[in-house]
């Protein structure tokens, strides 16, 4: 079962669940889609407008009393699971940039300080210049892969494309994106579940 199908149920449209919300009629239909999911502070709002629980909005399911706990704790886990990943990617990332500097200022040195020949110094050089572009790209991968960007207007959780997140303006927690819901370019807060 999807949001779509508990909103079939109760005979309610985008419009009703969106209002009861406050949030875009696209929102909603993105949950309905699977390509989206309500932030947390929309969850009890959206199960009361449903007449589900939380747990049977997390599960996708009607859940029998006898099933609740189980779904509960199955729920939980995932959650905490996936901000784990998110967690050690963000680790990772910032260990592949660490890896980076330490690789090549040595070969920037090496080439400035020693005496040789000046293809090899060239060499040395080109070969710094990849590694650091090696270790970037591999940093972003993992930084844009850890978790999503929440826009600050609708709410909406989302992962950038590539471009995006290289081209946008950032901060530590936040970086300048474009909301694909609402359309918004703001700075987007960086969480840890999608």
């Amino acid at each position: 079962m999807t949001i779509l199908s508990f909103t079939e149920k109760n005979q309610l449209t985008q419009d009703d669940i969106a209002e009861a919300c406050n949030v875009t009629r696209q929102a909603v239909s993105k949950w309905e889609n699977g390509n989206g999911f309500p932030e947390v502070s929309l969850l009890l709002p959206l199960c009361n407008e449903l007449e589900i629980t939380v747990n049977e909005l997390l599960s996708g399911e009607r859940v029998s009393e006898e099933d609740y706990l189980k779904k509960a704790e199955e729920n939980m886990v995932n959650l905490v699971r996936e901000a784990q990943e998110s967690k050690k990617k963000i680790i990772l990332s910032a260990m592949a940039a660490g890896l980076t500097i330490i690789a090549a200022v040595p070969l920037f040195l090496l080439s400035g300080m020693l005496a040789m020949e000046n293809w090899m110094r060239i060499l040395l050089i080109i070969i710094g210049l990849v590694v650091i572009c090696g270790g970037i790209v591999i940093a972003c991968i993992l930084d844009r892969d850890a978790g999503a960007y929440e826009c600050p207007d609708c709410k909406n959780r989302f992962v950038p494309d590539m471009k995006s997140y290289i081209m946008g303006p950032h901060t530590i927690t936040k970086r300048k994106l474009v909301c694909p819901n609402c359309g918004a370019y703001k700075y987007c807060k960086k969480v840890l579940t999608k």
